[in-house]
């Protein structure tokens, strides 16, 4: 074939010459897909400062608020509030819909490729925004297409995970990764600024305007993905070689004829074939239940993997940081010590989205595990720092200003805590611990345990904070239980999560059968894969495999 090259399904045994070097080009596509994060913070964020609208409460429950002065009439500040069940199926329908959403994406993304389904979702999403729209005083209408909009998100949040994890090179990863979760806070800021700047409408705009900002990121992320690459080991999935070369060369930024592409190229392909012979392809049912073989106590076992990817989500929910974003507008109108509980929220968003930045270096430089255990610690301590101040000196009753001060203070601390730590970590890992032949369905479970939770903490959390009738009203005394959880997601990673930082996806499977994770910090690579698989070229560069070419 005149003027094709010829790619070697063989490699090499040099640990340094398995991945191309970074180039501006991977960090631009990573960071343009990580704008996905954007969907998911915004969704976060626009619901908690419309639940606190005047013109909102008032449409949903009748009772009046006079915008002059500023104040609800005839009932108290504290009780001009939409009941806690209608907080709790609005909030929590979005949840609902992107459990399902990231299960099925999964299999979509294995069908149709990475970046389809990151477009369909986009599509998905914008129909569930329309109907939020029309909707005026239809709580049905609105519900479901909250409903609609979460299982768009659950496309777009699983599997923007997996694509970036697939294209990102290993030595800037984790930071790549990091930067979705800094665009989940950057999305969650973007919310609170609208939802500020609007909340004092005494019009339908006070609540559609935050829903039809969503569009733009629906647009933006949709075409921009048009002229993105497929995921190289999709490809490689799917036996399409030829597709996999001309991808990996493009998010690598080297010509297709590089020694980088085909090494890394045929470092991939053995990956997969061993992992085929591990984990053999059978029914559709057979796949899924891929993910939970092999016994719990092997650290490399599908179902260890599956564990901690969906554990690891599990816990990140749990250490109560949508409490904040989901009710925190609410929570603070109802501690009755707060003047303005919007501006607090932005505070709390704004400290959110800066600390995340940090990750970006930490991840790399001092590695998954440091930051998990002790972002923990932190939490735990802030945490019961809030609770113990709010429960005495901060009480409302108490009037004392400096207590509140100190409350705030402490939960901007705890933020900054997990913004620079658990919350990007934990997208880290998801997409990271799982082999190339269950990754989508394994990265699709995750998400969806943390849209599990996510959606579990906003069933509970009004009815657990509320004052209404069959309200717990625990107030400040909330993060007793916030602090108690963060306590088990600190020990979860302690002795479940391994450092992974440096490693390459394939390197990650072997150190995960050759080490325990609090072992894994000192484990280094020996051989590659290629050599493993009996596919290293001779000392004069020929491959001694099968040679491929693929078409122009």
């Amino acid at each position: 074939m005149v003027g094709a090259v010829m790619y070697p399904l063989s490699g090499t045994a040099d640990l340094s010459r398995i991945e191309a070097p970074v180039t501006l080009k991977a960090y631009l596509l990573c960071g343009f897909a990580a704008f996905g994060g954007i969907f998911f913070g915004y969704d976060t964020g626009w619901m908690s400062g419309v639940l606190g609208m005047p013109y909102f409460i008032t449409l949903y429950t009748g009772l009046e608020y006079n915008y002059e002065t500023g104040e609800p009439v005839d009932v108290p500040r504290t009780e001009f509030a939409l009941p806690s069940s209608q907080k709790s199926l609005m909030t929590s329908i979005l949840s609902c819909g992107t459990f399902f959403g990231a299960l099925i994406a999964g299999d979509v993304a294995d069908f149709l490729g990475r970046r389809p389904t990151i477009i369909i979702g986009c599509l998905v999403f914008c129909v569930g925004c329309i109907l939020e729209i029309i909707s005026t005083n239809q709580e049905a209408l609105f519900v479901m297409g909250r409903l609609v909009s979460g299982v768009g998100v659950g496309f777009i949040s699983a599997v923007i995970i997996l694509y970036m994890a697939e294209v990102a090179p290993r030595k800037v990863r984790g930071a790549l990764v990091s930067g979705y979760q800094f665009c989940i806070t950057l999305g969650i800021l973007l919310a609170n600024c609208v939802t500020y700047a609007s909340s004092n409408r005494n019009d339908t705009g006070s609540y559609r305007i935050p829903v039809g900002v969503q569009f733009l990121w629906a647009i933006i992320l949709g075409v921009g993905l048009f002229i993105l690459p497929e995921s190289p080991r999709y490809y490689v999935m799917k036996g399409k070689i030829d597709l996999a070369a001309k991808s990996l060369a493009q998010v690598r930024g080297q010509p297709l004829d590089s020694d980088y592409i085909k090494d890394e190229l045929a470092e991939i392909v053995a990956n997969h074939e061993y992992e085929m012979q591990v984990i053999p392809q059978t029914s559709y049912i057979g796949s899924w239940m891929a993910c939970f073989q092999g016994s719990i106590r092997k650290g490399n076992s599908n179902l260890r993997r599956t564990l901690l990817g969906s554990g690891m989500q599990m816990m990140q929910q749990l250490t109560g940081i949508n409490f904040i974003f989901y009710f925190g507008t609410t929570f603070f109108q109802q501690l009755g010590t707060i003047q303005n509980p919007f501006f607090i929220s932005l505070v709390t968003t704004l400290v959110n989205v800066l600390s995340t930045p940090i990750s970006f270096v930490a991840v790399e430089k001092l590695g998954r595990r440091v930051l998990l255990n002790w972002g923990g610690v932190g939490m735990v301590i802030t945490q019961f720092i809030v609770a113990i101040v709010g429960v005495t000196e901060g009480r409302p009753e108490a009037q004392n200003d400096a207590a509140v001060k100190v409350m705030i203070a402490f939960i901007c601390i705890y933020i900054f805590c997990f913004a620079s730590t658990w919350g990007p970590v934990g997208w880290v890992i998801i997409g990271e611990c799982f082999p190339l032949p269950i990754r989508s369905r394994g990265v699709g479970i995750s998400t969806a345990s943390n849209w599990f939770w996510n959606c579990i903490i906003a069933v509970i959390t009004p009815y657990m904070v509320g004052n209404t009738p069959g309200s717990a009203n625990l107030g400040p005394r909330v993060f007793f239980i916030w602090g108690s959880l963060c306590i088990g997601s600190t020990i979860f990673a302690y002795f479940l999560v391994p450092e992974m930082k440096g490693l390459t996806l394939e390197q990650i499977d072997t150190m995960m059968e050759e080490t325990v994770p609090r072992k894994s910090r000192g484990w280094v690579p020996t051989s590659t894969f290629a050599a493993q698989m009996g596919r290293v070229r001779d000392e004069k560069g020929s491959a001694n495999q099968q040679e491929f070419a693929p078409e122009p």
